[in-house]
């Protein structure tokens, strides 16, 4: 059970921490599950220091559904930006809501709100990581593929927080997993490292590459991101050109399974990152990943507060 729990990283969770929230995201997909409301009476505060689409509708939308009410903040509307310190803002959010969702710059202060927060944090991004985004990843690969152990997952772009997800959970899971990026794009040696150390125990395999041609091989999935997160908008030409050899395309897809699944975490530059024709190809699960983040992050709310 994760409740009462601060959700900060894919590391915070067990594998069968996972398969739980899995397990009932399958029943709240279900008529049945529509009713459920263990949120009744309690409210969920949404702290965004990002702007965001399918984060802040699909939790805002989440809370409503389960019977809670989604209180949206933003660092402008809070008293921080006038030198209020995270410190007391936590503690005084503790007294009045249940529970505090977080999408911020820097990973060090969604984990500073939970430092002083006496209620849950729930990492909704920040610059290191999305766990929610990857556990709705996986399930929708669970979901499409049927299984997700021992099948390939290609990434293929920028070693970004999303990647840095996406990399524990695999390797956690038993989920092999191979990553292409342009030198000095690369995941970062601490994740790295403790990918290798939770592919040990799940049996998972994890590959590192330069060229996305060889990561791609015989793939079940292949993942991309947008070439240029939100925060480095002054990088975009440079990394337009370095990344050009990353894109997503018809070619690149022909070195894959034939049944190949192709995901994005959206927003996507179509043309940039992933073809349009990609994109809206058969082989796309690109907007029922989307949609499924709406119900992996109601049972996570549900586990945590239910």
């Amino acid at each position: 059970m994760l409740y009462r729990r601060d959700l900060l990283s894919i590391e915070d969770l067990t594998v069968g921490d996972i398969e739980n929230i899995f397990n009932l995201t399958n029943y709240l997909k279900t008529e049945e599950g529509k009713n459920h409301k263990p949120l009744s009476g309690k409210t969920v505060a949404l702290y965004f220091e990002k702007p965001s689409t399918r984060t802040r509708v699909s939790f805002e939308v989440g809370i409503f559904q389960l019977g809670g009410y989604p209180l949206y903040l933003d660092n402008k509307s809070l008293q921080i930006s006038r030198g209020e310190t995270l410190a007391d803002t936590a503690r005084v959010l503790s007294r009045y809501v249940n529970c505090i969702v977080a999408r911020t710059l820097k990973d060090e202060t969604v984990r500073e709100l939970a430092r002083y927060a006496d209620i849950p944090v729930i990492n909704a991004l920040t610059d290191r990581e999305h766990p929610c985004q990857v556990l709705g990843d996986i399930y929708t690969v669970k979901e499409k593929i049927g299984s997700y152990k021992g099948i390939k997952v290609s990434y293929v772009g920028d070693g970004n927080n999303v990647a840095n997800s996406l990399i524990l959970i695999s390797s956690k899971l038993g989920i092999n997993f191979s990553i292409a990026s342009p030198e000095g794009y690369e995941i970062k040696n601490e994740i790295k490292e403790k990918a290798i150390k939770y592919a040990k125990d799940s049996g998972a395999v994890i590959e590192f590459y330069n060229d996305p041609t060889l990561a791609v091989k015989d793939a079940d999935v292949i993942y991309t991101d947008v070439w240029v997160s939100m925060g480095e908008e002054s990088e975009e030409e440079k990394r337009n050109m370095i990344f050009q050899n990353y894109k997503i395309d018809l070619q690149l897809l022909k070195l894959a399974k034939s049944e190949v699944k192709i995901m994005h975490c959206l927003p996507a530059i179509r043309g940039k990152e992933i073809a349009a024709e990609v994109m809206d190809g058969p082989s796309s699960v690109i907007f029922d990943q989307a949609e499924n983040r709406l119900y992996v992050q109601k049972a996570i709310l549900s586990l945590i507060l239910g």
